[in-house]
C-alpha cells in the first residue's frame, strides 16, 4: 500500500504566523516566524561562520523549554538588532517569559551575510524586526526575494562577479494529522543541484556566462579565491512540524534536516558558511522521531530548490530563471 504524501503550505501550521519586510534598495531583509503561545525548539549548526543571537537557550540542557519567535534575517551580524524589535512587539501584547513584573520573550535569530549588494549601512534593524512582526498579522510571506532572501546569492567560489542570485524558499508535507514544512535563505558559497536529475540550476557562472557549476572543482584545482569575501556565505533554515517532541529531539531532527541541504548544495557546510537550522514544534501530534527527521531532510531539499527558482534576477546577478537557455550540458 502507497503512502501518500500532501503538499501544504509553510503557513498552513496553527499558531504560527510568518512575516517578512526588506529593503530591496540596500539588498537586505528580514523573516520572522512568531508564535505568541510557545514552540519547543532546538538548533543544529554545521558551518564554522554563523552569526546568531540567543541560540543557547535551545541547547537541550537549558530551562527553557519553548521560544516565542526566530528571525531569519540579513546584515550577518549587524542585523541581529531586528531581535530587539520583534521583542519589543512581542512585549507590547503581553507575550513572554514571567520574570517578576515582566515579561520577557524569548527570541532567537539567525542572519546571512548580504552585505555586498545596495547600501552595506543600512541593515536590519529593531524597526524592521518590528515592522516584519506587523506584516505577520496578515501574513504576507512569500517565496523569492522576500525578506530575509532579498539579497541572498549563490555560487561565490571565485567571488561574487560569478555567483547568481537566490532568494527565500519554502516547502511543506502532511501525511495523515503530521505535517513537516522547511523554510530557508539560500546564501550558499556553493552551487545548487536538482538531486532528481543531478543538474546544477543555480551556481558560479564561467567567465563566458555560458555555463554552471564546478564550484568544487574550482577548489580542486586551487583556483577558488580563499579570501574574506568568500566568508560572506551562510544558507539559514527552520523546520516546522506538529508532531510532539521535545528540545533534544528537535535537535536531532534538525540534524537530520541538514542533509537536506547536503542534497542539493556543493560544497556545503565548510568554514567560509554559517550553515544553520531550527527545529520547532509547534502542536502535539504522535508521531516517530526518525519519521520526521526523515521528513525535515526532504522538504529541506526541496525548500532549497524553491528558493532558487523562486528568485529573480538583481543586482546584476542573474537568476536561475532568467539563466535558463544559456546553460551548457553540464548547468541546469
Amino acid at each position: 500500500m502507497s503512502v501518500s504524501l500532501k503538499e501544504i503550505r509553510i503557513t498552513d501550521f496553527p499558531g504560527i504566523s510568518i512575516g517578512q519586510v526588506e529593503d530591496a534598495e540596500a539588498g537586505t531583509g528580514v523573516t520572522v516566524v512568531l508564535c505568541p503561545d510557545g514552540m519547543a525548539a532546538s538548533i543544529d549548526v554545521r558551518g564554522g561562520g554563523p552569526a546568531s543571537r540567543d541560540t543557547r537557550v535551545l541547547d537541550p540542557l537549558a530551562a527553557a523549554e519553548c521560544i516565542h519567535a526566530v528571525v531569519l534575517g540579513g546584515g550577518s551580524a549587524f542585523g541581529l538588532d531586528a531581535a530587539g524589535g520583534v521583542m519589543g512587539y512581542l512585549e507590547e501584547r503581553g507575550i513572554g517569559l514571567q520574570v517578576g513584573r515582566v515579561r520577557v520573550p524569548l527570541v532567537c535569530q539567525s542572519d546571512i551575510f548580504d552585505l555586498l549588494f545596495g547600501d552595506p549601512l543600512r541593515r536590519p534593524d529593531a524597526r524592521m524586526g518590528y515592522e516584519a512582526c506587523v506584516a505577520a498579522e496578515s501574513g504576507n510571506y512569500r517565496d523569492g526575494n522576500y525578506g530575509a532572501g532579498c539579497g541572498a546569492s549563490v555560487g561565490k567560489m571565485c567571488g561574487i562577479d560569478f555567483a547568481m542570485k537566490s532568494g527565500i524558499g519554502s516547502y511543506a508535507v502532511q501525511i495523515g494529522a503530521l505535517k513537516v514544512g522547511a523554510l530557508v535563505v539560500v546564501n550558499a558559497m556553493g552551487d545548487v543541484t536538482d538531486p532528481s536529475t543531478g543538474r546544477v540550476i543555480a551556481g558560479m557562472r564561467a567567465a563566458g556566462g555560458d555555463k554552471l557549476g564546478g564550484g568544487s572543482e574550482a577548489f580542486y584545482r586551487g583556483t577558488a579565491a580563499l579570501n574574506t569575501e568568500l566568508a560572506t556565505n551562510t544558507t539559514i533554515g527552520a523546520v516546522i512540524t506538529n508532531a510532539a517532541l521535545s528540545k533534544a529531539q528537535l535537535a536531532k531532527v534538525a540534524g537530520m534536516a541538514h542533509d537536506g541541504y547536503a542534497r542539493t548544495i556543493s560544497p556545503v557546510h565548510t568554514s567560509m558558511d554559517g550553515d544553520s537550522i531550527y527545529g520547532l514544534s509547534v502542536g502535539d501530534v504522535p508521531a516517530s522521531l526518525d519519521t520526521v527527521g526523515v521528513l525535515a531532510a526532504e522538504v529541506m531539499a526541496q525548500a532549497v530548490l524553491v528558493a532558487v527558482r523562486s528568485a529573480d534576477s538583481a543586482y546584476g546577478l542573474p537568476s536561475a530563471n532568467s539563466y535558463r537557455g544559456k546553460m551548457s550540458p553540464n548547468g541546469g
